[in-house]
């Protein structure tokens, strides 16, 4: 750590704020850092800034080394594969030394209709010998360079291109908050619309005349409670509102079919779902429920024409905990449904995707993402259709069989498509979009052609990078998975030793390796396998990369979710915890090389693994963490509170759930005991898990001597700064800590492992 530092940590001022709930009488010393208004609290967050900008100056070259290593392995000027959608092909632009992609398109030859299918219409343009220069014919749809000048932070939270290709929808962020400013833009011309539309939710879209505008707005607490129906050309006044959610529990989104046939409203809670529709061709009528709501049912459509007939094709939990597709007539929706896909304890279904040539089933099995694929015809019968069976074609990625793989469908806006693009990654393997010819889905990989794979620069062989599933052992008996990425001749732990994976037994047991440790845990969100630029800048240096696949995601189906939420929620940092003792146990690592990292609902994980085992960690890194559960669910006034309790319980009105949140909130138990290094890295304007939360986490540590620092941007949202520049700072930033702790900064990439020990702390001021 860097001796340069000559003033004290800052320490806030105490002011005990009164907290009272069930009887219970709870004090607290920094809640007056919630106010973000106030002068005082804006200058505490800059000295924080201040200071741990000091402690950490030494580690500047380290942080632009790292950069300059995930520039040279990036192409920075590339194109995407074009999609088809109507008459054009779109793709996105990247340009080196701009921050935001450009989304551009050509026109598409027009596709013959006496032969609809023919392949040359659906075959995207070849890709460019020069990317920076443009396609014959481009024009520019949106260039977020331009849209973000004069901003410090730009997000796109809406874009969609009317079905005739002559207008824009674009509503974004400048402030970070997910509160976005609605524009329509004529394409043609490049002018603008006057119609402007202010705090509107992501996801509006174009009904398919493009004469109507539909948009969500959000409440005073930021949940999405209302879809709008606005004309193109019309003020804002004149918006008519369609549906509106006055349950404070459920949030609203909308959307079209991708037949386009309908409109689609849902209203959900995190266990309860209902879906209203409307037939596109009457954008202005009234949309109809399709089943009503019943407290714990979740459900989605979709819609299909399967043998002539229009379906619904459903995916219900009725009965069914990791879910079922059931399908239902369309005209007559209250007849007896046909079971397509049945429910399988252990196999999450995930949804169904609807083409007019094809179904695409997504569901979950051994803790990994599959997708099967049935061809359908104009014959097809229903009960062909029946999963698992000889209707339905597994989708394989053509990799190595010892990989850990994502794979399934990916951008296939049209409905009548007679090829799929499909995209397949693994944590070594650079993701690759493939073209799926649906006419040849027989015949397995010969029917799959490779479009693009994501360019990595420098040598990079993926061979030379090793990744397996490991399991722990978690105190109930469950096996909880783990991923484990590393380099090969880098990891002695794991590489078996000079000796090869079965040394003598004479040999000497190899060092512990340095590990980074990943977790999440929490809404069913599973972590899948994914390829990282920035992560080589970790793994060429001989760390390990893992993932602790704990209860509270949804890996495992949704029993694996549902003993991790709400009064199980403990279960998900004692599998941390196991995971963390199962490594350090098989000798993989030691505590003074495991650095644990999270973020969100992940950072609650970290800082409860902080309270109740210390000392298997050198550090934990928390991004935008979830530290101060208990007074943000406490409160219904605060930002999507009330649409949390269904995951973390109703701590207001129930007593029992208030005192286990109480017991495992990070901040209300803060010990005196030794805690490793923490980072905590938040956003002003974040309005999911807010600033206040780390910043009196950080405070509290400081009380029991912890040596805890705070970074908080103060332009940016939940997922930190904008721009892919400033994206890569901001990371190369947490993966010098990281090294630091994990006593590697010294280590220049592909330097062999070496035992080493933490760096010393400080003095704490």
């Amino acid at each position: 750590m860097s001796d340069d530092l000559k003033a004290p940590a800052p320490r806030a001022v105490q002011k005990p704020h009164r907290r009272e709930h069930h009887g219970d009488v709870v004090i607290d010393p920094y809640e007056w850092l919630r106010d973000k208004e106030a002068p005082e609290v804006i200058a505490h967050l800059e000295a924080e800034n201040a200071y741990t900008e000091a402690r950490l100056a030494h580690l500047g070259p380290l942080r632009e080394r790292i950069v300059d290593e995930i520039r040279a392995r990036t192409q920075e000027t590339d194109l995407s594969i074009p999609v088809r959608e109507g008459d054009w092909w779109y793709y996105g632009r990247t340009v080196e030394g701009l921050q935001y992609g450009i989304q551009c398109r050509v026109p598409a030859a027009p596709i013959d209709p006496a032969d609809p299918l023919n392949p040359a219409a659906w075959t995207p343009p070849p890709p460019l010998p020069d990317p920076s220069q443009p396609r014959e014919g481009e024009q520019i749809v949106i260039d977020g360079n331009v849209e973000a000048e004069g901003h410090d932070f730009f997000a796109i939270g809406s874009l969609d291109v009317s079905d005739d290709g002559a207008w824009l929808l674009f509503a974004v962020d400048t402030e970070g908050d997910e509160r976005y400013t609605l524009r329509i833009r004529e394409l043609r011309t490049g002018r603008t619309l006057d119609d402007e539309i202010t705090d509107t939710a992501a996801g509006a879209f174009f009904d398919p005349s493009g004469q109507y505008v539909f948009y969500a707005t959000v409440d005073e607490s930021w949940r999405p409670d209302t879809i709008w129906r606005h004309r193109v050309g019309t003020p804002r006044t004149d918006d008519v509102q369609v549906f509106h959610e006055p349950d404070d529990s459920f949030w609203v989104g909308a959307g079209r079919t991708r037949s386009g046939r309908w409109l689609v409203i849902e209203a959900a809670s995190s266990i309860t779902s209902e879906t209203h529709v409307l037939d596109a061709a009457d954008p202005t009528g009234t949309f109809q429920v399709v089943r009503p709501r019943r407290h714990g049912i979740e459900y989605d459509l979709e819609h299909a024409v399967i043998g002539g007939r229009d379906w619904w094709l459903i995916t219900h939990n009725d009965g069914a905990p990791d879910f079922q597709i059931d399908a239902v007539p369309v005209d007559a929706p209250h007849e007896p449904p046909v079971t397509l896909v049945p429910h399988e304890p252990g196999v999450r279904i995930e949804g169904v995707d609807a083409f007019a040539h094809a179904l695409v089933l997504d569901y979950r099995a051994g803790g990994l993402p599959r997708t099967a694929i049935a061809r359908l015809a104009p014959d097809t019968a229903l009960d062909a259709l029946h999963w698992p069976g000889p209707g339905w074609t597994e989708l394989v990625a053509p990799l190595d069989g010892e990989k850990l793989v994502s794979l399934g469908t990916r951008g296939n806006p049209e409905w009548a498509q007679p090829t799929l693009r499909i995209g397949y990654t693994s944590f070594t393997e650079p993701a690759t979009v493939a073209s799926l010819d649906l006419a040849r889905l027989s015949e397995g990989a010969a029917a799959i052609t490779v479009l693009k794979q994501q360019p990595v620069l420098g040598g990079y062989t993926s061979a030379d990078y090793a990744e397996r599933r490991d399991w722990a052992v978690a105190d109930d008996g469950t096996r909880i998975p783990i991923s484990l990425v590393w380099k090969r001749g880098l990891v002695p732990s794991l590489d078996g030793g000079e000796s090869g994976p079965n040394p003598p037994a004479s040999a000497a047991p190899p060092q512990p390796s340095p590990v980074h440790l990943y977790g999440y845990g929490s809404y069913e969100s599973s972590i899948d396998p994914g390829f990282s630029i920035p992560r080589l800048s970790l793994l060429d240096r001989g760390v390990v990369f893992a993932i602790a696949h704990v209860r509270g995601g949804g890996e495992l189906g949704r029993a694996w979710y549902e003993n991790g939420k709400t009064l199980s929620k403990t279960t998900t940092f004692t599998d941390f915890v196991a995971v963390a003792r199962h490594l350090i146990d098989a000798g993989v690592t030691a505590p003074d090389r495991l650095v644990a990292e999270g973020g969100s609902a992940g950072g609650l994980l970290m800082g409860a693994v902080a309270n109740i085992a210390p000392e298997l960690f050198a550090g934990i890194l928390a991004d935008v963490p979830f530290v101060d559960p208990l007074t943000s669910i406490l409160d219904p006034e605060l930002p999507l509170t009330v649409i949390e309790w269904d995951e973390w319980g109703n701590p207001l009105h129930d007593p029992e759930v208030y005192a286990y949140m109480k017991a495992y909130s990070p901040y209300e138990n803060v010990a005196e005991q030794q805690y490793p290094r923490i980072l905590a890295v938040t956003s002003l304007n974040d309005t999911r898990v807010l600033y206040v939360e780390p910043a009196k986490w950080v405070a509290r540590l400081r009380d029991v001597g912890a040596d805890a620092l705070l970074k908080c941007e103060m332009d940016a949202g939940h997922g930190g700064v904008s721009g892919r520049y400033s994206a890569w700072r901001q990371r190369a930033y947490e993966l010098a800590w990281l090294l630091d702790v994990l006593g590697r900064a010294d280590a220049a990439a592909d330097a062999p492992t070496t035992p080493s020990t933490q760096s010393e702390k400080p003095p704490i001021s």
